[in-house]
């Protein structure tokens, strides 16, 4: 029986040679692209297997900054698996983020955990600025310029404006960065206790003359609960007089008033007028009716000569009497009553 490698031609053998060489090389390629990360960690006592680096590169982690922070972490005296760098990588946090918070926060001896800093990243903070604001707490402008507005006015008792800026001193609180409000909750809450403060002032000048008066009312208050901050200091770091409220608005109640009598007097007016020309016009009606009992009176003379009740006599004394009473009511003069001289 003929061996079958002895029926294998030249120019196979050339090609399985060249297949092995390539993939050979393809190999070492892929592998010495590793080396010196492998060498650099090994060196700093942060192993990482070279399977796991080929791993990686398969789910397309960044191997290099995998590799470089569990490097810095060992020699910070963290002990970080690969595998935990690799998973929060791929989660879409903000790895070196992490790392520098974690070693920050152990340099400064504040207690944070790998979970807890990964919890908080991946919730949008910024943790390496949270552990920076826990070891130098910062300052925050009450209200925020940046919103537009650069006071808090409130009104004291006595009707004058107050207008206030505040300076709050803040540190991170860890331990409730996750869920916790956030320095807009701040802002909003010591803005309303320094309103709360002045309102509930006799005077504005009570303010005026002990402004940590407002401090120290608007601090006892806890008003970083439920926040991811924790308030050291509120300092009222200016307190300028406004406008005089309360004249203000005596001013325009009187105003309103006014419009309101003036218009409860036109009404009343207008009241009036509708009744005069009601009495108008039931004196027209009522001189009317005096009109038609006066066109009877011929009627009833005429009357009465018919029946025989009255005479030629009787009727020239009254006629004379009707002259007399109208030469009377002219002698008197305008506004007497000429009713007679008209018949």
């Amino acid at each position: 029986m003929i061996p079958v490698l002895a029926v294998i031609s030249t120019p196979v053998w050339i090609a399985i040679g060249v297949v092995g060489t390539v993939i050979v090389l393809a190999l070492f390629f892929m592998v010495g692209q590793f080396i010196g990360l492998w060498f650099q960690a090994k060196l700093s006592g942060a192993n990482v297997r070279l399977i796991d680096m080929i791993g990686m590169r398969f789910r397309k982690v960044n191997i290099n900054m995998v590799v470089l922070n569990r490097i810095r972490a060992v020699k910070s005296g963290l002990e970080i698996s690969t595998n935990d760098l690799e998973t929060h990588y791929m989660a879409g946090g903000r790895l070196n983020n992490v790392v520098n918070a974690l070693i920050a926060a152990a340099k400064a001896k504040i207690e944070l955990d790998w979970d807890t800093a990964c919890a908080i990243d991946l919730a949008g903070r910024d943790i390496l600025d949270a552990v920076n604001t826990s070891v130098n707490p910062k300052v925050i402008d009450c209200p925020n310029p940046a919103l537009g507005k650069s006071t808090i006015d409130a009104v004291a008792k006595d009707g004058i404006q107050l207008k206030a800026r505040a300076r709050v001193t803040v540190r991170t609180n860890l331990a409730r960065l996750v869920g916790g409000a956030t320095e807009e909750t701040v802002i909003a809450r010591v803005g309303e206790g320094i309103v709360s403060s002045i309102g509930s002032a006799e005077s504005h000048k009570r303010v005026l003359e002990n402004p940590d008066n407002i401090s120290k009312a608007v601090l006892s208050r806890g008003l970083d609960s439920g926040t991811a901050f924790e308030i050291l200091s509120i300092d009222i770091a200016d307190v300028d007089v406004g406008e005089n409220i309360g004249a203000k608005l005596q001013a325009d109640q009187a105003e309103a008033d006014k419009r309101r009598y003036q218009a409860e007097a036109e009404q009343r007016r207008a009241m009036a007028v509708a009744l005069e020309q009601e009495y108008n016009a039931e004196a027209q009606k009522n001189r009317a009716l005096v009109v038609l009992a006066e066109a009877e009176v011929p009627k009833a003379i005429a009357e009465a000569f018919r029946s025989g009740n009255l005479g030629i006599m009787d009727y020239y004394k009254m006629k004379n009497v009707i002259a007399d009473t109208g030469m009377r009511d002219s002698i008197a003069g305008p506004g007497s009553h000429d009713q007679g001289g008209k018949n």
